[in-house]
């Protein structure tokens, strides 16, 4: 699949991926999917993502070939590709932030060539791969690539969500439903979902939220300040990736609490420091840093999350723009995640 500019997008021949360096494999992929950042790179908001780039950063697949360096996988081998490439030794991925590793980062599918192929070189392959153990759902696993850890990372962990916090999620999207699956790892006293789509809020009422608003109809500020004694919730977190999104997470928020930043913003969005400048309000931003992939792994395998459940739609990769479509227009076709299958 490869991004012509904004707007432009087609299914192409493409010769395999060798080797590069030491530390690269070659992965053949099973299993890939499209993310909401493939549809903000179509509309021109990742502006560093150039012409001509194979998309995707999800998937899993088993490894075709490996380079002289790599000493964690050999041919064969069932991996899970991370959607950040880390070399592991740099200073950023020393403290943790693997999002900004000197020499990788989110490459794939951004500044290298990515997963929606049938084939994909994976640099630092180490470091950015993981061994998927035997009889797993290698389908749900696609899941972990990018969504659960963001979620997760971005805005339960950013959001510092506690035991008996009131936790409010603008957008039920695949990202959004992430973050309320991954947060009642700490049993928070709320769990509210606003969105704007029945059928999301549906699945969001299934997947745990104590409550869900529909802001076509209903006052968000509202009736969460009636949820909350007047107060606010402890985290509003932002997962859509528009202006409005984030400003309403600013009338949500409690004196105290936390704004979580996930989406990705093509536009600027107004930050209202006249009226927070004294609400002890903390703002946070962040590429996922996939710190967390392992523990995550560990708890899919234990069955704490059924991360399948977000698997909506199925395709092949030669029909991936029929899934495009679908994708694009999940307040009609009711898609959450889309699995591609080369």
């Amino acid at each position: 699949m490869i991004y012509g500019g904004p707007g432009e997008k087609s299914l192409g021949e493409r010769a395999k991926p060798q080797i590069a360096e030491g530390g690269d494999a070659i992965v053949r992929v099973t299993h890939t999917t499209i993310c909401g950042t493939d549809l903000h790179i179509l509309k021109g908001d990742v502006p560093g993502c150039a012409p001509g780039r194979i998309l995707g950063h999800e998937g899993v697949g088993v490894i075709d070939s490996v380079g002289p360096a790599v000493t964690n996988f050999t041919p064969g081998d069932h991996v899970l590709i991370s959607c950040i490439t880390a070399c592991g030794r740099c200073d950023y991925c020393r403290r943790g932030i693997y999002s900004h590793c000197r020499t990788g980062g989110w490459l794939l599918g951004n500044e290298i060539d990515g997963t929606q192929a049938e084939y994909v070189r994976i640099p630092h392959a180490d470091t950015s791969l993981y061994p998927i153990p035997a009889g797993m759902d290698e389908e749900a696993l696609v899941m972990l690539s990018d969504i659960l850890p963001t979620g997760f990372e971005c805005g339960v962990l950013n959001g510092k969500v506690a035991p008996g916090s009131s936790v409010a999620i603008v957008g039920a999207g695949p990202i959004g439903l992430a973050v309320l699956l991954t947060a009642q790892f700490y049993t928070p006293a709320q769990i509210i979902m606003i969105d704007m789509d029945a059928n999301r809020l549906a699945v969001a009422r299934r997947f745990g939220a104590t409550r869900t608003i529909d802001s076509r109809s209903e006052d968000p500020v509202e009736i969460v300040r009636g949820l909350t004694d007047g107060q606010g919730v402890d985290a509003a977190i932002e997962a859509v990736g528009v202006p409005a999104t984030f400003e309403l997470c600013q009338d949500l928020v409690a004196p105290g609490g936390v704004i979580a930043n996930i989406g990705v913003h093509g536009r600027k969005a107004d930050l209202h420091l006249e009226r927070l400048w004294s609400h002890n309000i903390t703002v946070t931003t962040r590429l996922v840093d996939t710190v967390t992939t392992p523990m995550l792994l560990k708890t899919v395998a234990a069955e704490k999350i059924d991360a399948g459940q977000l698997v909506t739609h199925r395709f092949s990769l030669d029909a991936i723009l029929d899934a495009y479509d679908v994708f694009g227009r999940a307040a009609k076709t009711q898609a959450l995640k889309v699995l591609i299958t080369p």
